[in-house]
């Protein structure tokens, strides 16, 4: 036995089929069916003849009651309902009790699908109202109205029961319409439709945001706040699925739960619950608004139960009726109790309502509210709001034309049966539903009373709504528009790939791109090791799938293997006289480079063949190291490629990326024959001076290959993985220093020295190159400005004494600058640039003077330097610090006082260690020329390098040091307009040292006219121009006693 959880709460006996056999102690003939529900239906009529459909439970045998409710025509006033017809053997008793609204106040239980009686206010009666999709005026078995029933229950036609047997009015009474079985979910609780209340003060309150609920309107909400779902969930197991939603001022507001009125808007909408599904920590609910309410106060959150109005006391029939009900029922089954317990949970919760009459002052989260129902105000159907409701149905139906989603959901929102153009009320919340208008406008049109007015809003946001959407539509044309025009052209190009396939003039992807790849390989002469290769990846390529990532791959191998020039050489040229013409057209000088490349033409010429070379251009920035490259190619008739290695750290970069890697590519060498197109180009490597070194190994180690004759005919790069040729490839590398290079790389290049300019070379190089380049960047015409030569070679002395012209080239065109500001101000038409000036348009000179001293002093001695920027003068100062002698006579302190010597002038070590061998080999030179003289040995002395702060360093500087310590003893100057260079032993030979151009021209630059030269550099200076050796009285020496006669000559 399970109890019923309907509106009587009798224990009865479920079959799967909803069907019941009640064996009743008190009926114990009825069988009574009900396909419906699982209590008894019976019919039972008031004192003013109304037919009224309920569920009661059985009651006393043979007692009949007829009594007066109170919604009966003749007593208005509430008041317990006690209805009879029947015969002694059926008789039921029923107690219900009403508002002064007609709402049922004491209810069943919920239930999943919950039949009760409801006022249909239209026909003044109750009606069925269940889950069956019945609407509430729809007659429940046996009504009245029904003929099929009121003949089955009264064939009199009167009706009146005539009192048959109960089995047959139970079968009678079964409803003819069929109700599908449908099992239930725990969680999910359909709530049946049942007639909305009128006046409901008391509800909850549920705040939402972004767009309010109007009425007639459904809503889904979702509740996670425990407080709320708990008091929802309390609501509805009282079968009071009622609440208040109201619309959030602020968007940003995430709570579900308000903390003060102000936050939401006082005007919401009173809604029905008609399903809920309880997923444990949130409410899933269906929610439909019936009418707009608005807050008057706040409740407590244990102010939840229905308000009831108040009653007056029974009658005495009535009392003695409930009396008498007591009695009986202490003598009827356990079933006919439940109802009793209900009834009275109900009367004590409705008594507990007066402790609520004073409302708490503190109330931390708005749950209950009490509300007052907002009427609008009335109108009547004037033109005025016949065209408002006109234009609002044109607008709608524009928008749906327009844009078709929204024809459902007009479809979804207007109830059948109802003409929307008739109701004004409905029309304006439907158009504003339908809107997408911001929160604040649709709840202007929610607080709106006055039915033009809102109509008049409700049109304005659907105005809104039709630009928009037109809005949309534009750009949802224009959109499909170039899709269209897309997809079109992509079926066209494989429409015409399919027809020109078909009538062989196309074939498919694969075949394409390999017969491109064999077309380009047609005019070339590839080995035979890399055809090997080609063919092998061509086979591959066909059988890969066009969207891999390892067809892309092998694609692009092939693409680099056929792009490279196998077999195809530029033609030399092989002509002396035009390669030397090309060289002095470019570059001044530089007679080493160009008889260099004069050679190399020379032995192509006998052999018959190009052949490639790998030289090594050093020197001085500025003098022309990259240019002369260029002019080179030009000369030979070869392609020209340059790359730099300076501050290089990745090998790749030489070797090439394996193919696995992504963006893998060749390496420098394999791109420059891809780029010239020809196997022997003359290959620019700039800066392998300044190469770096890091994780990704030494490129210093990795151009060992590259550079090396005898290994780069099978050059094997990382990427293609094949041997590649460049023995035919002229490498010409660039480098300022030496020294940084890598002994194995410096031994693979044939190392040719391009060292600096002279002034007589600078001026004309100015007057060939510099000049004419100026004129032409600056604009100036030749005849407006006049550089004099003597101005120019003030200009090399004065302002540019580096090695290079890159310096000198800056300040010429400084001068066409100045100048040409000049003409455009027209300040000057003509201009002569003189020495005299020259420093309005230069500045200040730099360089003053070239000598420190006019005439040198004892201890004094001009040297000479080699630099970066070239040549320049030494000088080495020497004085006395402190004297030794005179000390207390014994021998031992004596022995201690010996002479010492202190260094500065920011020397470095090699430099250091020169002047101490200097300072040894000078006192033995002082002891064999002058025993008596012991002044070195005696004295401390302080030796000196002009201009401290410029870092100095090498060791030749050893036999300027040791004439300076030397004229120092002696006291005595050494011959004038002297300069000398070369590194002493400590046995006095003097040996050689570099630079000596360099030092050369620094010498004569600064007025010397006699050098000391070590003997092992006469070749040096035997290969320097004659202007350059012009004037010089030039000494080699090998010991250092060479050096001392001509510094300390006898007269």
């Amino acid at each position: 036995m399970a109890t019923c959880i309907r509106f009587c709460g009798v224990r009865t006996k479920l079959s799967n089929r909803f069907t019941e056999v009640i064996q009743s102690a008190h009926l114990p003939n009825a069988q009574l069916k009900c396909s419906y529900c699982d209590f008894i239906r019976r019919q039972f009529s008031c004192v003013c003849n109304t037919r009224i459909t309920s569920a009661l439970p059985p009651c006393r045998r043979g007692l009949q009651y007829r009594r007066k409710h109170s919604w009966c025509p003749e007593i208005n006033r509430q008041n317990t309902c006690v209805t009879l017809t029947g015969s002694p053997r059926h008789s039921l008793l029923g107690t219900a009790r009403f508002s002064k609204d007609y709402s049922l106040l004491s209810r069943s239980l919920y239930s999943p699908f919950s039949y009760a009686p409801a006022f249909d206010s239209r026909q003044s009666r109750y009606c069925w109202s269940g889950s069956s999709g019945s609407n509430s005026s729809s007659s429940p078995p046996g009504d009245s109205n029904d003929p099929a029933s009121a003949g089955a229950d009264d064939p009199a036609g009167d009706g009146k029961n005539d009192g048959s047997d109960g089995e047959e009015d139970g079968d009678e009474m079964e409803h003819t319409g069929s109700v599908p079985e449908m099992p239930i979910s725990p969680g999910i609780m359909p709530l049946s439709p049942m007639t909305v209340p009128e006046v409901w003060p008391r509800v909850p309150v549920i705040a939402i945001k972004r767009n309010p609920v109007f009425p007639r309107f459904i809503k889904m909400i979702e509740i996670t706040n425990p407080s709320l779902m708990d008091l929802l969930r309390r609501k509805v197991k009282l079968n009071q699925p009622y609440a208040g939603v109201f619309l959030k001022r602020d968007e940003d507001n995430e709570q579900e739960v308000v903390k003060q009125l102000g936050e939401i808007y006082n005007v919401g909408t009173f809604v029905q619950i008609h399903e809920m599904q309880d997923l444990g920590d949130k409410l899933r609910m269906i929610v439909m608004g019936h009418r707009r309410i608005k807050i008057t106060d706040v409740l407590p959150e244990d102010a939840d139960y229905t308000p009831i109005l108040e009653t007056k006391p029974e009658t005495e029939m009535t009392v003695n009726n409930h009396k008498r009900g007591r009695r009986r029922r202490k003598k009827v089954a356990p079933e006919a109790e439940v109802i009793g317990e209900l009834v009275a949970e109900q009367d004590k919760a409705n008594n507990d309502m007066s402790s609520f009459k004073t409302i708490p002052a503190s109330i931390t989260e708005v749950l209950m509210v009490e509300v007052d129902n907002v009427a609008h105000d009335p109108y009547k159907s004037t033109e005025e709001v016949k065209a408002l409701t006109a234009e609002v149905v044109k607008t709608i139906r524009d928008i749906i034309a327009m844009n078709p989603l929204y024809r459902e959901t007009v479809a979804q929102m207007i109830q059948g049966g109802h003409r929307v153009i008739d109701n004004p009320v409905y029309l304006s919340d439907l158009g504003a539903a339908l809107t997408g208008a911001d929160s604040s406008e649709l709840q202007a049109v929610l607080e709106e009373t006055n039915i033009p007015n809102r109509l008049m809003l409700a049109l304005s946001l659907l105005k809104k709504e039709y630009e928009l959407s037109k809005l949309q539509q534009k750009i949802g044309k224009e959109v499909e528009e170039k899709v269209k025009q897309q997809h079109r052209k992509y079926m066209l190009h494989e429409q015409l790939k399919v027809i020109k396939k078909e009538l062989g003039m196309e074939k498919d992807d694969k075949d394409a791109i390999e017969d491109k790849f064999r077309e380009k390989l047609k005019d070339l002469v590839v080995p035979d090791h890399v055809m090997e290769v080609i063919n092998e990846e061509l086979t591959k390529l066909s059988f890969l799938d066009n969207h891999s990532s390892e067809f892309n791959v092998t694609r692009n191998y092939l693409d680099w293997l056929t792009n490279l020039p196998w077999g195809k050489f530029s033609t030399e040229n092989l002509d002396l006289a035009r390669a030397r013409e090309v060289l002095e057209e470019d570059h001044y000088g530089m007679e080493d480079v160009k008889n260099r490349i004069l050679e190399f033409i020379a032995v192509s010429q006998l052999k018959g063949s190009t052949q490639g070379k790998i030289l090594c251009f050093y020197g001085p920035p500025g003098v022309g190291k990259t240019s002369i490259a260029k002019s080179i190619a030009r000369a030979l008739g070869r392609e020209y490629y340059r790359f730099s290695v300076g501050g290089m750290t990745d090998v790749a970069e030489i070797k090439g990326h394996r193919r696995t890697y992504v963006g893998a590519m060749p390496g420098k060498a394999i791109q420059c024959l891809k780029k010239t197109k020809t196997e022997n180009p003359l290959v620019l490597i700039d800066e392998v001076d300044k190469m770096g070194k890091g994780y990704q190994g030494d490129p210093a180690s990795a151009l060992l290959e590259l550079l090396d004759p005898e290994q780069n005919s099978n050059f094997l790069d990382h990427y293609l993985d094949v041997a590649v040729d460049l023995s035919k490839v002229l490498f010409i590398c660039t480098a300022n220093v030496t020294d940084t290079i890598p002994d194995p790389l410096r031994d693979r290049m044939e190392m040719i020295d391009v060292s600096g300019y002279v002034a007589e070379e600078k001026v004309a190089i100015a007057q060939r190159y510099l000049v004419p380049q100026a004129l032409n960047n600056s604009g100036i015409k030749e005849d407006q400005v006049v550089l004099d030569e003597s101005a120019l070679t003030l200009l090399i002395k004065s302002y540019c004494r580096e090695s290079g012209v890159r310096h000198l080239q800056k300040q010429i065109e400084k001068v066409y600058r100045k100048a040409a500001l000049k003409i455009v101000n027209k300040e000057m038409d003509k201009i002569s640039v003189n020495p005299d000036n020259l420093q309005d348009f230069v500045g200040k000179p730099l360089f003053t003077s070239d000598r420190m001293y006019q005439e040198t002093p004892s201890g004094v001695v001009m040297g000479l330097a080699w630099t970066a920027m070239g040549g320049s003068t030494l000088y080495i100062e020497t004085s006395v610090r402190q004297w030794l002698d005179g000390g207390s006579g014994k021998k031992g302190e004596d022995d201690k006082r010996q002479g010492s010597m202190e260094l500065t002038g920011h020397l470095g070590e090699v430099m250091k260690e020169s002047a101490n061998i200097a300072y040894t080999v000078a006192r033995s030179v002082l002891h064999t020329r002058q025993p008596e003289n012991c002044f070195l040995a005696k004295r401390q002395i302080h030796v000196h390098v002009p201009e401290g702060a410029v870092p100095k360093d090498g060791p030749s500087a050893g036999c300027t040091i040791v004439t300076a310590l030397l004229s120092l003893a002696m006291d005595r100057p050494i011959r004038q307009n002297v300069a000398m260079t070369g590194e002493v032993s400590l046995r006095g030979k003097v040996l050689p040292v570099g630079g000596i151009k360099e030092k050369t021209i620094a010498a004569k630059r600064a007025g010397v006219d006699c050098i000391i030269l070590p003997a092992e550099n006469k070749k040096d200076y035997s290969d320097l121009q004659s202007f350059i050796t012009e004037g010089l009285e030039v000494h080699f020496v090998e010991t250092y006693d060479d050096v001392f006669p001509i510094v300390f000559p006898d007269n």
